[in-house]
């Protein structure tokens, strides 16, 4: 049985799996890395594909501005296990994530992708003419779905990122934890 769902903290370990199946280490190296790094994904807008209790599926939206004073969605990556590719999961999966992102009155979402795939959910490049992301691009590979018609009329200039900061642990209280014995399965430093 395949699942549609959020993705939980459980999840990273297979997304970050599938996502170096799909895409290798090449992937940190892509400008829109650069627009997640660091940051968290928008609420509710990470989604899982599940599959008999496996991750076959992954897809994540983060928040960026389309220009000055111009909030909009990067979508990205999308990814669906080699072995059940050409199914229509990704389809399914995408259809999900932008109905998600209307119904939380998101307006935009950009993405750099294959144009003929992502044409078939409305994506064009007709409204990034004027923006351009902080790093290298394919231009024809930049495309933008209004959600809200009209929202990106007359959006110009650097796409950037808008969306919280992940939090990180501190390390040095991590290690003071640690030698006082206060983390699972630690003993304090004798």
């Amino acid at each position: 049985m395949i699942t549609i769902r959020e993705e939980s903290f459980h999840d990273v370990e297979a997304r970050e799996a599938l996502l170096d199946a799909c895409f290798g280490p090449a992937r940190f190296q892509k400008t829109c890395e650069r627009l997640r790094e660091g940051r968290k994904a928008a609420d509710g807008l990470s989604l899982a594909i599940e599959q008999d209790g496996a991750l076959v599926g992954t897809v994540r939206l983060w928040h960026v501005s389309a220009g000055p004073d111009r909030p909009a969605l990067m979508l990205g990556p999308i990814a669906i296990d080699p072995a059940l590719q050409s199914l229509g999961l990704g389809g399914k999966l995408m259809r999900e994530a932008l109905g998600r992102a209307a119904v939380l009155g998101h307006k935009a979402v950009l993405l750099v992708g294959d144009a003929p795939y992502y044409e078939r959910f409305g994506f064009s490049t007709e409204k990034t003419e004027s923006l351009w992301l902080p790093g290298p691009y394919e231009r024809h590979r930049f495309l933008a779905l209004e959600l809200e018609a009209g929202y990106l009329d007359g959006a110009r200039g650097l796409v950037s990122a808008t969306g919280a900061f992940e939090e990180k642990a501190d390390l040095a209280a991590l290690v003071a934890a640690a030698v006082q014995g206060q983390l699972p399965g630690m003993r304090p430093a004798a």
